[in-house]
């Protein structure tokens, strides 16, 4: 057996994968040489019934701080090698197969493009006396960019992206626009990547300036105020950046203005405030690290003023005038807002509004005041302060829920909003800070009886006592009869608050019958800092035990039994229903993955990793290695368990989350599994974890998820089992 020794600090060393091609070769029989043959393997696995068929193992060992760890399925961390695509393709056979014989699909796709074939648009950013948006009809796939004239509300037209792309993979990102309107910045991305490709236009001309940019990792984006140069923030392979472009010269001349001597484990974002001309950078030592703030003159970008450094704790801010505003939980756990006056001759800092015990998400410097947002046993409310910290009032709420953002300018009373619940699709709202006026800018038309449902808060005990609250969403009257058909979610991590949102795939559940429970699990903010550290680092299974002590409290409170409840979650939220998977098989009848982490023990090697060992750690360090072999799904799995329905969903265009944690998870449970419940492989080469994909698609991918859900827990008809072999499992499951 082939042993590969890991030592601390070091990079693990690559495989030798001639070894894993004439594995492949030998043993499935599969492979000719390139990707021509996916047609025939698609056919084969079809016409013989054997799904899924079988995957190779490799027979790589690792010893890690002295542990020996397997990883019979590394060869699949090679998406682009030929063996890998031969065995994806043929998984997608067998996913189709399964998938497309399951009863009432038809309805589930004509319902959800009912909710999804909507008018929608984004919340307006206000530069000059013009708002920019993006706006999608309902007969439209994708999002075209507007520009609309205040007071008037004339719009036009600025950007189609739906000739870039055939199939319409090609999609458009509001990026900003200069303080007086007369340019808008947008990205196109492809796919669901990270990375955008920046445009420059022009607004009264209609003309895109010549100045190209490569695809990036865009985190602020200004031009100066003479339109002469752009300033751009972005994170690269190689760290943080910050750049000054020339307008009209080529960008292989970019000047950098800061980010030197920082690795890729941080993050570089640059922020400024229309008609302002200081740029704010806010570094961080990945997601979850220290903040430190520095400030830029446009006029003068060579020289960075450090305004916060050295201090463990996160900040974030605007500067305004000669004041800088910040939010930071530096000796406030629930945040307090402090402020700099520069005009001092020794600027001191002072507490504008105390921390509460309700904490702050967000603030924004709007109309001449401080519109804070906080968070109320997880749900949203909105008040205004002065400068001076005074309180002014409050901004009315429809109902509770979920702000999604605020936008306006310091020197305009008026403001726009995004809001939305369970029931209520995002809606924009306008609002005069001076008269209280509160007008309802535009909602979706959708074919919803918002009263027919029910948003309800409970509050249950975590495995170590802890009080947690989940919300429970479904038709009114649904009875507690113990069968339920019902979807538990939940995310906890990285700070990230779990709110009431609109969720189409939820409306359709609650539709059918169902309960969509979402958790408010610790490693979020909910509840402050401590919240979310809580659940980060050496305490992150309190995450997984949160989650589990709601599949429980579901169970015992008779909303509904095991062989009822099933479970999903993305990205970190993949990572949490991964772990409730293999912790707790016995719980759950199906599961949905969704682009996610893991394989813990390696994330950190891959695309966006670095950025998150301040949240997970690494493997590279002794005691983190310890908490995250616990844990880690994959490493986890165990032969010849139970294990529930599992649906795995991933895509080439992930350019933040590695495909390869979805691929060796579903090779894993395949060969480990005793179940008979299936375990399928969701894979779409034009997807990945940043949306942007066609309305179309989103359909479809809905279709198939709770397709797969519904009937795995009862809800719709089980079709006969399409699988044959020892290897094989039934494809639509099995009772257990």
């Amino acid at each position: 057996m082939r042993t590969i020794r890991f030592c601390d600090r070091t990079k693990m060393v690559s495989l030798n994968r001639s070894h894993m091609v004439r594995l492949w070769l030998t043993t499935a029989g599969l492979l000719v040489s390139t990707l021509a043959i996916y047609p025939p393997l698609r056919a084969q696995a079809t016409a013989t019934g054997s799904c899924p068929p079988p995957t190779p193992k490799d027979d790589v060992v690792e010893t890690l701080h002295g542990v020996r760890i397997a990883d019979p399925y590394r060869w699949l961390e090679d998406r682009t090698a030929p063996a890998t695509r031969a065995w994806i393709a043929a998984q997608d056979a067998c996913t189709r197969r399964a998938l497309d014989a399951i009863p009432g699909r038809e309805q589930l796709r004509r319902r959800l493009g009912e909710l999804l074939r909507v008018e929608v648009v984004s919340l307006p950013l206000v530069r000059g006396r013009r708002l920019f948006y993006l706006r999608r009809a309902p007969d439209q796939d994708l999002s075209l960019l507007y520009m609309a004239s205040l007071p008037s509300g004339e719009e036009r037209v600025l950007v189609d992206p739906r000739p870039l792309s055939p199939d319409h993979s090609v999609s458009l990102v509001l990026l900003g626009a200069s303080a007086d309107g007369r340019y808008v910045l947008y990205g196109l991305r492809r796919g669901g990547q990270d990375e955008l490709t920046l445009r420059i236009l022009e607004v009264d001309t209609g003309r895109h300036l010549e100045d190209r940019f490569p695809p990036q990792r865009y985190s602020g984006v200004t031009l100066t105020a003479d339109g002469r140069h752009l300033i751009y923030a972005t994170n690269t392979p190689a760290g943080p950046r910050v750049l000054l472009h020339t307008m009209g010269t080529p960008v292989e001349g970019d000047r950098v203005l800061f980010g030197p001597g920082y690795d890729r484990h941080y993050l570089i974002s640059a922020r400024t405030e229309p008609g302002e001309n200081e740029l704010l950078l806010s570094l961080s030592e990945g997601t979850s690290g220290p903040v430190s703030l520095y400030r830029l003159a446009l006029d003068r970008p060579e020289k960075v003023q450090p305004l916060v450094t050295g201090i463990a704790a996160r900040f974030s801010g605007h500067l305004v005038g000669q004041t800088l505003f910040v939010e930071t939980d530096w000796k406030a756990p629930n945040r307090h807002i402090l402020a700099l006056d520069f005009t001092q001759k020794t600027p001191q800092w002072r507490t504008v509004i105390p921390e509460s015990r309700f904490p702050i998400v967000a603030f924004w410097t709007v109309g001449g005041r401080l519109v804070v947002d906080y968070l109320e046993n997880a749900t949203h409310r909105l008040r205004v302060f002065t400068p001076a910290g005074r309180p002014v009032g409050e901004i009315p709420l429809p109902a509770l829920g979920t702000v999604s953002g605020v936008e306006g300018l310091w020197t305009d009373p008026e403001i726009w909003f995004s809001f939305q619940s369970f029931a209520v699709p995002s809606s924009l709202y306008r609002y005069n800070l001076n008269s209280r006026h509160l007008q309802l800018w535009h909602r979706p038309s959708i074919p919803l009886d918002a009263a027919a449902f029910e948003l309800r808060q409970v509050w249950y005990r975590s495995a170590d006592g802890t009080r947690v609250p989940m919300f429970l969403f479904s038709k009114k009257g649904l009875p507690a009869d113990g069968n339920r058909p019902v979807l538990l979610t939940g995310y906890g991590g990285f700070s990230l608050s779990q709110t009431p949102v609109f969720r189409e795939e939820a409306i359709v559940w609650a539709e059918q019958g169902g309960l969509w429970a979402l958790a408010n699990l610790r490693g979020g903010a909910e509840f402050g800092e401590a919240w979310h550290r809580a659940g980060m680092l050496g305490q992150k299974q309190h995450v997984f035990d949160d989650f589990l002590a709601a599949a429980r409290w579901l169970i015992q409170n008779h909303y509904t039994r095991p062989e009822r409840l099933a479970i999903q979650g993305a990205s970190n939220g993949g990572l949490l229903v991964g772990a409730a998977l293999t912790q707790k098989p016995e719980l759950f009848a199906a599961v949905v993955c969704m682009y996610p982490l893991l394989d813990m023990l390696r994330y950190h090697l891959f695309l966006g990793g670095p950025w998150w060992v301040s949240e997970y750690g690494s493997a590279e360090n002794p005691e983190q290695f310890r908490w995250l072999l616990q844990y880690s799904p994959y490493q986890n799995v165990r032969d010849g368990v139970r294990y529930p329905a599992v649906l795995l969903v991933s895509g080439d265009n992930d350019t933040r989350v590695a495909p390869l944690h979805a691929l060796k998870m579903t090779a894993r449970l395949q060969a480990a599994t005793a179940s008979g419940r299936p375990v399928l492989l969701l894979y779409d080469t034009r997807s990945g974890h940043s949306g942007g994909r066609p309305v179309g698609d989103q359909i479809e991918e809905l279709t198939d998820i709770l397709s797969f859900l519904l009937q795995q827990t009862g809800a719709l008809p089980h079709a006969a089992p399409v699988t044959t072999g020892s290897h094989a499992m039934a494809a639509q499951g099995v009772a257990r």
